[in-house]
Order: structure tokens, then sequence, then C-alpha cells
């Protein structure tokens, strides 16, 4: 399979401050993790800039306009809320940030991709229609779909998220809308303690699977093959985005769930099979969180490596 690799160094502008777990160092993990020769084949390309065109279809107006005018001094920061601060770069890694989601559509769309893999941070699936949370500005993923509608004429669009904090920003924007589906595995009790089983959105196109901490490898998986896998062949979609999220791995410290990165590997294989299934193939992957970093590394390259081997 042809895969695109986006990604753009103002991502490592983004500077939460000192000792915050969302660090640039993050992004460079995962990027040298991608520089082996596994990866050669992989078409690298510049996250270019979303427009307000492109954000304003999640969220309010007058959100992104006041999220874009943060723009402090160098070495100074503005909290947002006790998790989510911006730093002088935090505006321009956002807007790449989305920007590239958006790219990758396209990209999978005109065809000379096939699958997209999109190394950017900030990350995106808490945030909401008009507020960010949880290290996150804008909903780069849900982005992504509602462009992919726009200028795709696509009418039946997933998103699917394994990464171990629910994505309520996501599930925000596509609860009352039938022709998105959102489906997500999770720790639960965990931050932000949304995605509850019985939330199922407008026409059953919510799908949440909460999982308590310690969840291994074989519990993981037995969730995605018995609730989330039918669920998303029963939809269909006609374009299959992923939240990557890898902060379930055992060693991640903000999470407690027991994952390997062979299981990332068996997951993103499933859903490329979907993608081929009714989607003609169209994946595209936006990096959530992951916060250890050698096993951020490790398992964001076994993510790539899947979506290679097809």
């Amino acid at each position: 399979m042809t895969v695109a690799l986006f990604t753009h160094t103002a991502c490592l502008e983004h500077d939460p401050g000192p000792y915050h777990p969302e660090c640039p160092d993050r992004l460079r993990a995962v990027l040298q993790a991608l520089e082996g020769r596994d990866f050669t084949p992989l078409l690298r390309e510049r996250a270019p800039k979303a427009t307000k065109e492109h954000l304003t279809r999640v969220h309010r107006q007058d959100y992104v306009d006041a999220i874009l005018s943060i723009r402090p001094e160098p070495g100074r920061y503005v909290p947002l809320d006790a998790d989510t601060l911006m730093s002088a770069g935090s505006a321009e890694a956002a807007l790449h940030a989305a920007g590239g989601a958006v790219a990758a559509v396209d990209a999978v769309m005109e065809g000379w991709a096939r699958a997209a893999f999109v190394a950017v941070r900030p990350p995106g699936h808490h945030a909401e229609p008009r507020a960010a949370m949880g290290f996150c500005l804008f909903n780069n993923a849900a982005i992504a779909a509602l462009h992919a509608r726009s200028r795709w004429g696509l009418r039946r669009i997933a998103v699917v998220d394994f990464d171990v904090h629910h994505g309520n920003g996501t599930e925000a924007v596509f609860a009352n809308d039938p022709e998105l589906f959102y489906a997500s595995s999770h720790q639960h009790p965990a931050y932000p303690g949304t995605g509850m089983a019985h939330e199922r959105g407008i026409a059953g196109n919510i799908i949440n699977v909460p999982l308590p901490p310690g969840t291994d490898g074989e519990r993981f998986r037995a969730a995605w093959e018995t609730r989330i896998l039918p669920a998303l062949a029963g939809f269909a979609p006609e374009l299959l985005i992923v939240s990557a999220g890898f902060d379930g791995h055992k060693a991640d410290p903000l999470a407690h769930f027991r994952l390997e990165a062979e299981d990332f590997a068996w997951l993103s294989e499933r859903l490329v099979e979907q993608a081929e299934a009714s989607a003609k193939g169209r994946l595209v992957s936006v990096l959530e969180g992951g916060y250890d970093l050698p096993a951020l590394a490790a398992s964001a390259a076994a993510h790539v490596r899947a979506l290679l081997r097809y």
C-alpha cells in the first residue's frame, strides 16, 4: 500500500512548558522511529496549514479566532485549562496539525496514496466545538471528516479511536449526525470521564467500549472483535479515519492499560481490512496520545508498518 506521511516542523514549536507530558520530544520520537529501512516507501509530505473554513466546520468562529489570537512571547505560556497551555508556537502548530489531517484526506481521495499517517501535535480528539481541553486545541480527526464530506461529497465517514482516553470532542461533533460514525475503546474510569456504553448517538452511530484499568491485549482485542469492528463493518464507511493514540501501552504513565506494540499492529491490520472492504482502502490515521517515548515510538512504528504491509 502506498502510504503518505504528513508532518511539519512547526508542530515541534508547540511547547506546553517544562515537564508537560505532551512535549515536542513525542513527535521527535515518532519521526525518528519512522526513519528506519522499513519505512523507505513512505511518501514524506509537509503538512499545510488548515484554513479557517476547515476549522469552522467543527469549531465555532469565535473559538477559532480566540485560539489563533493567543501568541504569547517566547518563554511564556497561556493556560486554557489545567492541562492545556499555549506557547508562542502553539497556534501555528495547531494550524499545521489540522491542515495535515485535511491534506491526508485529499491524498487518499485523489488516489496518489491509499493511506496516510499524520504525525503532528497538538493532538485533537478532546477538543470540542467551543472548548480546548486535554492537551487539544483543534479536533484534527473531526476536521478531516467534515472536509471529506464538504469537498469530496462522502456520506458515510467513520472515525475510530484506540487512544486510552475517550475522544469526547469527536463524539460531541458526531453524535447528532447519522452520516458520521464514531467508535472508541478507552479506560474507565479515566480522564475525561465520558464515553459510557449507553451513549449511542442519534442513529446508533456512536459505539463506546469502556474497559477497566489493567486491560491487556487479549481483552482489548476481544472488545474490538466483538463490539467495534462488527459495528464498523455494518456502517461500511467510504473513508476511515483513525485517532491513533498509543497511551494504552503498558509503559505509558498516564493510564493503566497493559497493551504492547503488537496489539496496535493487530488492530491496524483489522482497520486496513475494513478500509479495503468498504472504502477502496482509503484510511487516514492521525496521531493522538502516547507519553512514554520508547513505547510511543515502537507503537507508532508498528502501526505504520501495518499500513505499509497491505
